[in-house]
C-alpha cells in the first residue's frame, strides 16, 4: 500500500512541473506522457533514478520514406530527441540526444563507421556535429539501424528554432518536415528555462 501511495505522489509531483519535489523522494521512476499536439509527435517526461536525471523525450517520429538520389534507396528515416535535466527538475538541460532511425529492405545499406558523421544545415548555418554512435542494428524483414549523437542544448535549440533543417549522415540526406520541427519546438518548450 505504501508503494502505491508513493507512486501516486511521484506522479502528482511530476504533473505539477516538478518544482517542489526533493530528489530524495523520487527514488522510483514516474512518467508523464504529454498528449499529442498538431504535430503528431508523442512527448514524455520521465525521472530516471539510476542516472539521477529527468529526461523529456520526443518518441520516434517519421521524417521521410521518399527515396531521393542523395539517399539510400527504399529507406525510411525517423527522428527521436531527448533533453536530459539533472535531478528532478525541468529548469536546466545538461545535454540533448538526437537519434536517427533508418529502416530499409536492403540489408546491405548500412552506415559504415566512416559514414556516420552528422552534418546539420539550419537555415544557412552548417553544423558539423561529429560521428554518430551505433545504438542498435537489427535485421528481420527490415534492416533497422539506430544512430545517436549527444549534442549541447544550445545546438538543439538552434535545430529546433530553424525554419529549414537538413541533415546528412554519410550518403543519407534529408530535410525535416514542418511537423518534425514543430515537435522539436514543443519538446524544447517543455523545459522551463528562466
Amino acid at each position: 500500500m505504501k508503494g502505491v501511495a508513493f507512486s501516486v505522489s511521484c506522479l502528482l509531483a511530476f504533473s505539477s512541473q516538478l518544482y517542489s519535489v526533493p530528489a530524495t523522494i523520487a527514488e522510483t521512476s514516474a512518467t508523464v506522457v504529454h498528449g499529442e499536439s498538431n504535430h503528431d509527435g508523442k512527448i514524455e517526461s520521465k525521472y530516471d533514478g539510476l542516472s539521477h536525471e529527468t529526461v523529456s523525450t520526443l518518441r520516434k517520429m517519421k521524417v521521410t520514406c521518399a527515396g531521393t538520389k542523395d539517399m539510400l534507396k527504399d529507406t525510411c528515416v525517423s527522428v527521436s530527441a531527448s533533453l536530459h535535466c539533472p535531478g528532478v527538475q525541468l529548469n536546466y538541460v545538461r545535454y540533448a540526444k538526437l537519434q536517427l532511425i533508418f529502416e530499409t529492405k536492403q540489408w546491405d545499406q548500412r552506415h559504415a563507421l566512416e559514414d556516420r558523421d552528422l552534418v546539420v544545415v539550419v537555415d544557412a548555418t552548417t553544423l558539423r556535429l561529429g560521428r554518430m554512435r551505433l545504438v542498435s542494428q537489427n535485421t528481420d524483414t527490415l534492416m533497422t539501424e539506430i544512430l545517436e549523437a549527444t549534442i549541447s542544448y544550445d545546438v538543439f535549440k538552434k535545430i529546433a528554432s530553424g525554419q529549414v533543417v537538413e541533415m546528412a549522415v554519410g550518403k543519407s540526406r534529408f530535410e525535416l518536415r514542418q511537423k518534425n520541427l514543430e515537435a522539436l519546438r514543443d519538446l524544447n518548450n517543455r523545459v522551463k528555462i528562466s
